[in-house]
């Protein structure tokens, strides 16, 4: 999909005033969004407050976590408003309170699996390991149990318990069914079928809810994250191959980022963005995550700073947050 007008969503229109930022704030980028059961929407992002929450109508309503994240990388709030945040540098997921109180931590802090890797650069991955070498997203089932993908350093997606207890791991580097080429996004859907960001290998994977490989998708364009909605309408957060690649990588193509929407069958249902002006309202630089709420408006954050922003590619005032809302009708 190489970039040449805009591609405007059929369903959604974007909120241009949306969210109200307190002023002299900076998110810098936004790693993850997501709402909780009274439609408050939390911010996790890498500027000086990382966890920001907003009323729906961008009304800021207060910040919590300061000086508490090596880096901020992902965020899933489960039905029971627990917020599950991924820290990839000090490789661990932690589960808090929606006022931030600790109330679980998964992998040790500051300690990473050995897998051979070099920084963090997943093709020098020697081997899968244990949790975690600089995880990056968090889904649950609807029991509570917890699926981690260990991207950056590991190639593995991990099962917790609902309290923590490690059951299963599978995964390993590659491009074959069931490895990883960075394993960056996680949903799951009304049949606990889980669908795989596999970011670096430009496809979906979908496995059983016990890791056996069913399928791949490779209708999108380096996927970083997955949203499943209700009616199992999947959301796919595509970055695209025009930014955030490592050294030495060529791209696949050089078209731009996207946000799409597909049904079980894979068939996209909507896609929107891609042009050549990827700062404009409604278009993405480098979507990270995308999260969508009961009213099916949806929100997209993305890392602009990291993918070009601080190379002076992109300008400041890039949009790294933005809601999309459902048109009536």
């Amino acid at each position: 999909m190489t970039p040449t007008t805009q591609m405007i969503s059929t369903q959604y229109t974007v909120d241009p005033n949306w969210p109200q930022v307190p002023e002299g704030w900076d998110l810098v980028e936004v790693v993850g969004v997501a709402s909780d059961s009274r439609d408050r929407v939390y911010v996790f992002n890498r500027g000086e407050h990382p966890v920001i929450v907003f009323e729906r109508d961008g009304t800021f309503v207060k910040s919590w976590g300061e000086g508490s994240f090596g880096r901020a990388h992902g965020i899933h709030i489960g039905p029971d408003d627990s917020v599950y945040l991924t820290d990839d540098f000090l490789h661990t997921v932690r589960k808090f309170t929606v006022d931030g109180e600790l109330l679980m931590t998964l992998g040790e802090s500051g300690r990473a699996s050995d897998t051979g890797v070099e920084g963090n650069d997943y093709r020098t991955i020697q081997r899968g390991a244990g949790p975690f070498n600089q995880p990056t997203n968090v889904a649950l089932t609807p029991d509570g149990e917890i699926y981690v993908t260990d991207g950056y350093g590991n190639a593995r997606v991990h099962k917790f318990s609902a309290r923590g207890e490690l059951l299963f791991s599978w995964g390993e580097p590659g491009a074959g069914p069931g490895q990883f080429n960075l394993p960056h996004g996680i949903a799951v859907d009304s049949d606990g079928v889980v669908y795989v960001a596999d970011r670096e290998n430009d496809r979906l994977q979908l496995f059983q809810p016990d890791g056996t490989f069913i399928a791949e998708w490779t209708q999108v364009s380096r996927p970083a994250q997955v949203f499943i909605d209700p009616r199992d309408r999947i959301y796919v957060a595509e970055i695209g191959w025009r930014c955030g690649l490592f050294p030495g990588v060529e791209p696949v193509d050089p078209g731009g980022a996207y946000v799409s929407v597909l049904d079980r069958e894979g068939n996209v249902l909507d896609r929107w963005g891609g042009s050549e002006n990827p700062c404009a309202p409604g278009d993405f630089y480098a979507p990270h995550d995308v999260w969508v709420d009961r009213f099916g408006d949806v929100y997209v954050g993305e890392v602009t700073w990291s993918a070009g922003g601080r190379k002076g590619l992109v300008p400041k005032d890039c949009p790294c947050l933005q809601k999309f809302v459902l048109k009536s009708g």
